[in-house]
């Protein structure tokens, strides 16, 4: 579960800084958000899934201490 929890929040704080360095016309057609000519990008998503990462990764070191 410790390694769960931990890679979830590594592939999240990779998306984060995806969506706050990426325009939304250029992130992959999978992630919420891409629009087809928009250049603004999404720093709501990022910062989101930013403390979701963390939350995840303090929550797999928790674990581990059990």
């Amino acid at each position: 579960m410790k390694l769960v929890l931990t890679a979830l929040g590594v592939i999240l704080l990779i998306a984060a800084a995806v969506y706050v360095l990426v325009p939304a016309d250029q992130l992959p057609g999978f992630f919420p958000g891409h629009e087809a000519g928009g250049m603004r990008v999404h720093v709501k998503h990022g910062i989101v899934s930013g403390v979701i990462g963390i939350i995840l990764i303090a929550a797999g070191a928790w674990m581990g201490r059990k």
